[in-house]
């Protein structure tokens, strides 16, 4: 059976000086998740097109910390699509990634921004039966 964790995060983004992006640029992304996971998470991010009309990106973040007191770490794998303004977001463990204590885990993320532009998480997990 699923389980949730909630809470705030901060995140930093550092665009990248790459010569050679063909319209592509590239972030380095710092976040420090509070609330049932507490820890940080470092990655990076590819993007194309205008996050105001229509574009994509894709991130891979690494995770360390605690999530519900178990001590590891596991990787996230993000796609993100706006069409016209659309938004679509999705978030995934990537398979086998976990480390200690989070082997094994496996779920999906959501993220919420408020109007005043803080961040927010939603992570469904799971386990297998072992854990």
């Amino acid at each position: 059976m699923p389980q949730h964790a909630t809470g705030p995060f901060d995140v930093k983004m550092t665009p990248q000086d790459d010569k050679f992006n063909d319209g592509i640029s590239r972030m380095l992304i710092d976040k420090q998740y509070h609330g049932d996971l507490e820890g940080t998470s470092k990655g990076q991010m590819l993007a194309a097109g205008s996050a105001k009309s229509s574009g994509v990106y894709v991130a891979i973040e690494t995770f360390t910390g605690t999530l519900h007191g178990k001590t590891g770490s596991f990787s996230l794998h993000h796609t993100g699509l706006m069409t016209k303004s659309s938004p679509s977001l999705s978030i995934n463990v990537v398979p086998d990634s976990g480390t200690g204590q989070l082997a094994g885990i496996s779920g999906k993320m959501t993220i919420n921004i408020a109007p005043d532009g803080k961040h927010s998480y939603d992570f469904e997990y799971t386990f297998p039966k072992e854990n």
